[in-house]
């Protein structure tokens, strides 16, 4: 896949070291592109960086890995979007939000000219993104939204970072839903000092 990466820095980092490997084509949008998070990633010959405009026009998927404050600036950055797949990989966190909106695939939704927007990537710790293998077994991740299509290039993704399955939680009505559930990592991670060093897998019988 054609993937640009808006947002370099520990998700969207390993993610990009990640699918580079895989021999995705890798397009860093960046602002200035002398100065900017990452430059360390450019040493994959399947990596370069562009202008955020640029790279998205280049790109099938987009995505998006910034604060989540600036889930609209960035949607609006895009530039055309039509016929893109747009992942958010950004969560709500604390009321640390777009204003307006009480999840930020709402906010890019409502600011980009793509319906292919879905959640993924955002219910587990960077730590994970870079390493999902615990002992024999590798970590799941989850994907929400309406767009098939969008599902099936995050699924594809995230086994191509190295997770062993990506679940489908449903539509976008599910987008709340995954920001709480990665949350709920958060809390445990952070606020009940498990750490960052565990994850989630679906076990079934």
């Amino acid at each position: 896949m054609q993937i640009a990466i808006i947002g370099t820095g520990n998700v969207g980092g390993a993610l990009a070291r990640h699918w580079a490997n895989k021999g995705h084509e890798i397009f860093i949008g960046v602002r200035d592109l002398d100065n900017f998070k990452g430059k360390a990633l450019l040493d994959n010959p399947n990596t370069r960086a562009l202008p955020i405009q640029e790279a998205v026009q280049q790109a099938e998927v987009i995505l998006l890995a910034t604060p989540a404050m600036a889930a609209v600036e960035v949607a609006q950055s895009l530039g055309d979007t039509s016929g893109k797949i747009i992942i958010d990989a950004m969560n709500v966190v604390m009321g640390r939000g777009p204003a307006g909106f009480s999840n930020t695939a709402d906010a890019i939704l409502a600011h980009t000219a793509t319906r292919d927007v879905v959640k993924c990537f955002n219910t587990t710790g960077y730590n994970n993104m870079e390493n999902p293998q615990y002992g024999d077994t590798a970590l799941d991740l989850f994907v929400a939204g309406d767009s098939e299509r969008g599902k099936a290039a995050a699924i594809q993704l995230a086994k191509d970072a190295g997770f062993a399955d990506c679940y489908d939680v449903g539509g976008n009505d599910k987008f709340q839903l995954m920001e709480q559930f990665a949350f709920f990592w958060i809390n445990l991670a952070m606020f009940r000092g498990l750490g960052r060093e565990f994850g989630f897998k679906v076990l079934k019988r």
